[in-house]
């Protein structure tokens, strides 16, 4: 009967054989030439079930392989020695030189941003990337406070800057006057409340008389400035106006002030407003100097007089024009008061537009 399977043969040491064989004597001697032995030890570190890339490096981390994953650790059975039976149960680690196509291992994709709107018709190229971020609220919201920090800035070194970067949008005013101190109240007040507005002047003639006595002279004399423009066509049928007129009114006996009338007009929109700025009292005696100075035959005598308060005024006081009387008398301009009043307006003609039109 043959050796065992079983049975390792080694220098120095006993066989056992079978239960069933005859017990074989030791010897002590030189192995003989047939027969299984062990291996003498390697020189070296193993190498069995390691396999290296060419780009090996052993000064980068672990020993220039990229490491395993300890989470999905693969195995291969080691290369037998001679005189060994592998044990089948015991399976040693093999570090692999890297990921091939058919690794177990997978990555988290990349998870696009969800507050990033993508526009699917900007089409590709860098006008493409532009028109995409712009549609992002959180970037739209930045580039807008940058844009009005900007603006803030420029307006403060220089504040006539102000009507060229608010001027544009789809709001557009034209106002019965080329007079600055009309038009440009007029101008800041709608940029205020509407942010950005196109506002200009064109004058019109009331038909009234150059001092308008009464409300209803003041409020005529606003209206036939519309109407005049509209007539000899300055402006179309639709256009959006704001005309300023100032008259005098005696509220209580011997009281007179100074009042500025506004009236908004849309007819495209079917809004018409009127107000009014705050009344600036007036001395008795510069209205009977104006009201001597207007012939009683007066055509126009049924809406006013032929000589204005300011140039009454410019007469009679020094270092006061006609043009802004308000001013010495109130410490306001005649300016800021048409924009306390233009402002009131534009609130209230934002207010009736449909939401449209915003």
């Amino acid at each position: 009967m043959g050796v065992s399977p079983y049975t390792t043969s080694m220098v120095g040491v006993p066989s056992f054989s079978s239960p069933s064989a005859p017990p074989m004597a030791s010897s002590i001697g030189p192995p003989p030439p047939s027969g299984p032995v062990m291996s003498p030890p390697p020189m070296g570190p193993p190498t069995a079930g390691f396999s290296m890339s060419a780009g090996y490096d052993i000064t980068k981390g672990h020993a220039g392989r990229t490491p395993q994953t300890p989470l999905m650790p693969s195995f291969s059975s080691p290369t037998p020695m001679p005189g060994l039976v592998s044990n089948p149960m015991v399976q040693q680690p093999m570090m692999s030189g890297g990921l091939d196509a058919g690794s177990p291992i997978t990555f988290p994709e990349d998870q696009e941003d969800p507050r990033l709107v993508v526009d699917p018709n900007a089409g590709g190229g860098i006008w493409g990337f532009f028109k995409g971020v712009a549609g992002n609220p959180m970037v739209k919201t930045v580039l807008d406070k940058t844009k009005h920090s900007v603006e803030s800035m420029i307006t403060t070194l220089d504040p006539g800057m102000a009507p060229y970067i608010k001027s544009g949008g789809d709001l557009d005013i034209v106002v019965t006057s080329d007079k600055e101190v009309k038009v440009g109240a007029v101008r800041d007040a709608f940029q205020e409340v509407f942010g950005m507005a196109m506002v200009t002047g064109e004058a019109g003639p009331s038909n009234i008389a150059p001092q308008p006595v009464g409300y209803a002279a003041g409020v005529k004399g606003a209206q036939e400035r519309i109407d005049s423009l509209r007539r000899s066509g300055v402006i179309h049928e639709k256009q959006p106006v704001v005309s300023v007129e100032n008259f005098i009114a005696e509220l209580f006996p011997d009281k007179w002030f100074d009042i500025g009338c506004l009236i908004l007009e849309d007819p495209g929109a079917g809004i018409h407003i009127q107000t009014f700025t705050q009344a600036t009292p007036l001395a008795l005696e510069h209205i009977q100097q104006a009201q001597a100075m207007t012939p009683p035959d007066y055509s126009l005598r049924w809406s006013g007089l032929l000589v204005t308060v300011g140039e009454v005024l410019e007469r009679n006081v020094p270092n006061v024009s006609r043009t802004d009387w308000h001013l010495a008398f109130t410490g306001m301009s005649r300016r800021q008061m048409i924009h306390g009043a233009a402002k009131a307006l534009a609130g209230m003609y934002k207010q009736r537009l449909p939401p449209r039109t915003l």
